[in-house]
């Protein structure tokens, strides 16, 4: 046999092979080293350079003498050799290798390869992916509908006092929904209606109107951004722990074993979380309205020099019960949706941890453009209704 080529040697900080020529038309692969998979392994790149040469070898034999310790990462480089070799019909002699290669080769050949299994993944057209989103949200509108659908059936057997729930889930989610958000509340609407009195002082004190500030900060807080900004932090807070809550209640099967009971998901589960957030979202309503007069207030006696007593005068001047009224009903609905949106998505939680995070996302995602739709759809009618 001929020396072994230095130039034809291909290696890695740990496995490494060299090619040497036989003078029998014979291509001897010498494998040495370590062939781990977490660590670098050689390609088979010069094999096949060598197997496409003229005259090409008409065997391939493999020398591990030199072969240390092991694992898949060796199968699978000769296993790439063998594909080379069976594609220009060169013969193979495995009686060099180690017995326990030989066994995983003779393995991995026993099972053919699936035909058009290494097939070009081919992206799907334009009909084929704009059909499939249709179909997509059109299962989630059929979902949602079926959910709502359950749900009012739900409510009829409350109103009918046949619905089965314990009043102790409902004190807890009433906590939890209410006493519990008072201090996020707080800081939000008091900050918001700093931002407001800001904003209207910029331009009112150009005119030297600044005492219209609390007309500003009042109606805004009353009409919109009192319900909206409780719906909001209501969404990220309690929307997404209603998603995680039931969510975890799916994976764990505990929602199957309140079915297997003859027990109603949704009168045991959504019910309590429902009246909760609906009775306690108007009277939140109310508490940020408050803080975001009283914000408004800071910035108008600290900033604008104007007296606490003319102020609250002013603002008192400026709110009527409709503009009350409009912001209530607004958080009552916001707040049905957001219950609504968090049950439905811990409804539709995968059967893994990952997708109980994805729920609660999904839930607050949901929620906060629900809201957003709702906000608009009021706009509309009171501006019809002009009120």
């Amino acid at each position: 046999m001929s020396a072994i080529n230095p130039n034809v040697q291909t290696a890695t900080r740990h496995g490494a092979y060299s090619i040497e020529h036989a003078p029998d038309a014979t291509l001897v692969v010498h494998l040495s080293g370590e062939w781990h998979l977490r660590r670098d392994l050689p390609s088979a790149d010069e094999v096949a350079r060598e197997l496409a040469s003229r005259p090409a070898p008409r065997r391939v034999t493999f020398d591990a003498t030199a072969l240390g310790r092991w694992d898949s990462g060796l199968v699978a480089f000769l296993t790439q050799i063998h594909e080379l070799c069976h594609r220009r019909g060169i013969s193979e002699d495995r009686s060099g290798l180690p017995a326990g290669v030989r066994r995983l080769l003779d393995l991995a050949e026993a099972v053919p390869e699936k035909q058009g299994a290494r097939g070009s993944v081919r992206r799907p057209g334009l009909f084929t992916r704009v059909g499939e989103a249709v179909i997509r949200h059109g299962e989630n509108a059929a979902d949602g509908l079926a959910f709502v659908g359950d749900l009012t059936l739900a409510i009829g057997r409350l109103i009918g006092r046949a619905a089965r729930f314990r009043y102790v889930d409902l004190a807890q989610n009433i906590q939890d929904c209410g006493p519990s958000a008072v201090g996020i509340v707080t800081l939000i609407s008091f900050l918001v209606g700093v931002i407001l009195a800001f904003m209207g002082a910029v331009q009112l004190q150009q005119f030297g109107a600044s005492i219209y500030v609390a007309d500003l900060v009042a109606i805004g807080m009353l009409r919109e951004m009192g319900a909206m900004m409780t719906a909001i932090i209501m969404s990220g807070r309690t929307g997404a722990a209603f998603a995680a809550q039931i969510g975890t209640m799916k994976v764990t099967q505990e929602i199957d074993a309140l079915t297997t009971m003859g027990i109603s998901p949704f009168q045991f589960l959504v019910l309590p979380r429902l009246i909760a957030l609906v009775l306690m979202m108007p009277l939140l309503c109310l508490y940020s309205d408050l803080m975001g007069i009283m914000g408004g207030a800071f910035v108008g006696v600290t900033m604008l020099n104007l007296s606490l007593p003319n102020y609250l005068r002013e603002t008192i001047a400026a709110v009527t019960l409709t503009y009350l009224a409009i912001g209530v009903v607004k958080a009552t609905v916001y707040g049905a949706l957001i219950a609504i949106a968090g049950c439905m998505e811990g409804f539709r939680c995968g059967s893994s941890s990952s997708a109980v995070g994805d729920a609660a996302t999904r839930a607050v995602v949901r929620s906060i453009v629900m809201v957003v739709v709702a906000c608009g759809i009021f706009a509309f009618i009171t501006n019809i209704l002009n009120i």
